[in-house]
């Protein structure tokens, strides 16, 4: 499906340059960068990702240190 995205010239050129050094189209190179973006993001933690959905800045931020907490993998919590 044809969609118009609109990027900062700045980054169009770093896209161009990329593209160009993979010998790729833009149009490919975008695309792959958004599959690899997607897809890292589909291995997040279903739970995670549904507690973050819920999540409401109004609940307050203990809420949101609980959740951070829980899902910490190589540290400790800190204390506070």
């Amino acid at each position: 499906m044809p969609t118009t995205v609109h990027l900062p010239p700045i980054l169009l050129e770093r896209v161009d340059q990329c593209a160009r050094s993979l010998k790729l189209s833009r149009n490919r190179f975008i695309r792959q960068a958004l599959e690899r973006t997607t897809q890292e993001q589909m291995d997040w933690s279903p739970v995670f990702l549904t507690e973050l959905d819920n999540f409401t800045p109004l609940a307050g931020e203990d809420k949101l240190l609980n959740i951070i907490q829980r899902h910490r993998r190589s540290k400790s919590a800190p204390k506070l």
